[in-house]
């Protein structure tokens, strides 16, 4: 039986409906406080795209963990998970309950399970940098932590630059920092899912993004790539930003940077399903068009976890 302190956790892929419940749930339920757990969501002037919640959404519930830094910083899973809980301590202390949605699941299990999450070093980091062969970096994470060098695999540079940082900077090895997550012990914070089936939700994304589109959101990366510094590595990934990037930089038509991040975004949501699907604590609800068709649920569910 999971452990609770009246907190709980909606999760799920990207455009499943979750945000939409966690909003019900709020206005339905007193002193909620809705804590994002969207990685991307952390950044001003991302909006459109990363599908935060508007203005009067925001003054209707008080959101937390949204707009933190600006597109063009860096900022990192610890420095997120400090000011998470931070935040939810707070919600605690003044007697309200916080509800947390997201999909970002790195994010959602450093708050669930109170990862230890390693430090940055940046001059390390920066010396490592200056090499531009990846496999050459690769071979060295193989010499120092074979472990880790087969989790990221050969070409993913960002990872492997990452291990190297960790496991030469604080004497660790960066894979040691991994088991944990394999390790799903009764945590304060109740995780139910949503799912949609696959064929729904790929027609759902790809609606969604052309209504993105048509909500300005071309113009607003236009606006982000103009401003001092751009994009920031982790930003600059972040889907539908960096397919229309491209085009805006002359690197692919129009409709080659709609279908890319369209596919994209499935891709993603393909990911974030088998992540949360990996953690047997999360109960599940199927939803189809109407994602409130589970809402009664959601609430019992709420209401059950409660001090």
């Amino acid at each position: 039986m999971v452990a609770s302190n009246g907190h709980l956790a909606i999760v799920g892929s990207t455009g499943c409906g979750k945000s939409e419940l966690a909003m019900e749930i709020a206005r339905l339920r007193p002193r909620v406080e809705l804590v994002s757990m969207d990685s991307m969501a952390i950044y001003r002037g991302m909006d459109l795209g990363t599908a935060k919640p508007g203005l009067v959404e925001q003054q209707e519930i008080r959101h937390h963990m949204l707009d933190l830094a600006n597109p063009s910083e860096e900022y990192s899973l610890a420095e997120f998970q400090k000011m998470a809980k931070a935040v939810i301590a707070d919600i605690t202390r003044r007697g309200a309950r916080a509800l947390l949605v997201g999909g970002t699941g790195l994010h959602v299990r450093s708050l669930v399970d109170d990862l230890q999450i390693p430090g940055r070093f940046e001059a390390i980091r920066n010396e490592l940098e200056t090499e531009a062969n990846t496999g050459v970096l690769h071979q060295r994470l193989l010499a120092l932590d074979p472990v880790a060098a087969r989790r990221t695999g050969a070409t993913n540079r960002r990872r492997i630059l990452r291990a190297l940082e960790v496991t030469l900077g604080s004497g660790q090895l960066f894979s040691s920092y991994g088991p944990g997550l394999k390790l799903y012990k009764d945590s304060p914070i109740t995780q139910v899912g949503i799912r949609v089936e696959r064929s729904l939700l790929d027609a759902k994304l790809a609606k969604r993004f052309h209504e993105m589109l048509e909500s300005g959101l071309l113009a607003e990366v236009e606006s982000l790539l103009g401003q001092s510094g751009g994009f920031s590595v982790t930003a600059g990934q972040a889907v539908g930003y960096k397919d229309l990037t491209l085009y805006l930089r002359g690197e692919c038509s129009f409709d080659e940077a709609v279908e890319n991040a369209v596919r994209a975004t499935r891709r993603l949501a393909r990911r974030q399903e088998r992540w949360f699907r990996r953690d047997p604590r999360i109960v599940w609800f199927t939803v189809g068009d109407d994602p409130f068709s589970a809402l009664d649920e959601l609430l019992a569910v709420y209401d059950g976890c409660s001090a």
